[in-house]
């Protein structure tokens, strides 16, 4: 523990000095030389950022108001997690409870006792008041308790921002997934921070031909980045719902354009039924289709193939049927 603060005291003393000349992204420039080894050290993980595309664009416009302070805070979770050998997963865990509890800033105040960017309480053995709100040692206390959590690496971010805060209000700390992918890509300057390739598993057969020249498609579209509102005529950059138009488009099949109304496209069928090439939707009302903000291509294998968000190109990820925000229904489309 004590290295751990030694090395994150450098790492104020960067951050202070950058902060004070309007340059933070500076620090994890600085530093992108020696912690490309770490980011390599992280296995595939598609899932990393949101489970959700959220609202338009509102991971990068969350991020462009932030105050200097709050992304030089940004920029200290993820230089000490590059320190500490720490895939982006753990960034983005500390990145939205940071943001949730103090607005990444921090606070020498708080609820009850409460203090610093993850509101810890002294009085719960999160360490002295003077500790808590000293940013490197939170930021590494707050890392050394999620490194503690089981499964913090296969879960939602909330989920295990929500296994370290113990709030009364565990779901809050979803507000946040699409901003703090967003600030992984930008100022922690990690490409494809997924870390994943085009693919892997052996894929099931598509029941029918439609499905199979869907999948086919959208197979061949990995790697390509997501435009939010992308065009439907052309394949240079895709949305969740634009690459399943072209996607069955190509299988012979017309989708409407938008998520919602792709769920009323096919026939529905229970989400753990899905076969080959049948759509799944996330709806921020699980019951109420109206609220479906994201669908992607089940490929069979516990896998689909999504359009997720900026800075995450299209790509292959596992999927669980417990996911949150995942409907329960199906989509076959043309059925």
């Amino acid at each position: 523990m004590k290295t751990a603060v030694i090395i994150g005291a450098v790492v104020v003393a960067v951050a202070t000095t950058v902060i004070s000349t309007g340059a933070v992204s500076q620090v994890v420039q600085n530093e992108q030389a020696q912690g490309a080894q770490a980011v390599a050290l992280a296995s595939c993980n598609a899932s990393l950022g949101p489970s959700s595309t959220g609202p338009a664009g509102s991971g990068a416009g969350d991020a462009s108001n932030l105050t200097d302070e709050q992304r030089g805070t940004v920029a200290m979770i993820i230089s000490i997690g590059k320190q500490r050998n720490l895939s982006p997963r753990a960034w983005q865990v500390a990145i939205q409870a940071g943001m949730t509890e103090s607005g990444l800033r921090s606070l020498d105040y708080g609820d009850r006792d409460s203090l610093g960017i993850f509101q810890m309480r002294p009085s719960m053995g999160w360490g002295s008041r003077e500790e808590v709100t000293n940013p490197t040692y939170a930021i590494n206390k707050f890392y050394d308790v999620l490194l503690a959590v089981p499964d913090w690496e296969t879960q939602r971010p909330g989920e295990s921002a929500q296994d370290v805060e113990r709030s009364a209000f565990p779901d809050r700390y979803h507000r946040w997934e699409s901003m703090a992918a967003h600030l992984i890509g930008a100022l922690g300057q990690v490409e494809n921070f997924t870390g994943c390739g085009t693919g892997f598993g052996a894929l099931l057969p598509a029941p029918t031909q439609a499905a199979g020249g869907a999948m086919q498609f959208a197979l061949s579209q990995q790697g390509k980045p997501y435009v939010w509102g992308a065009s439907t005529d052309q394949q240079g950059s895709y949305d969740c719902s634009s690459l399943m138009v072209q996607s069955y488009r190509a299988g012979g099949i017309s989708l409407p354009r938008t998520s919602r109304e792709q769920y009323r496209a096919g026939a529905l069928l229970p989400v753990e039924q899905a076969q080959p090439g049948d759509l799944l939707f996330w709806a921020y009302d699980e019951s109420d289709p109206t609220t479906i903000h994201h669908v992607a291509m089940y490929l069979g294998d516990g896998k689909i193939v999504e359009a997720q968000q900026t800075g995450v190109p299209v790509h292959i990820r596992p999927v669980r049927w417990t996911e949150g925000e995942l409907m329960n229904q199906a989509v076959r489309p043309g059925v």
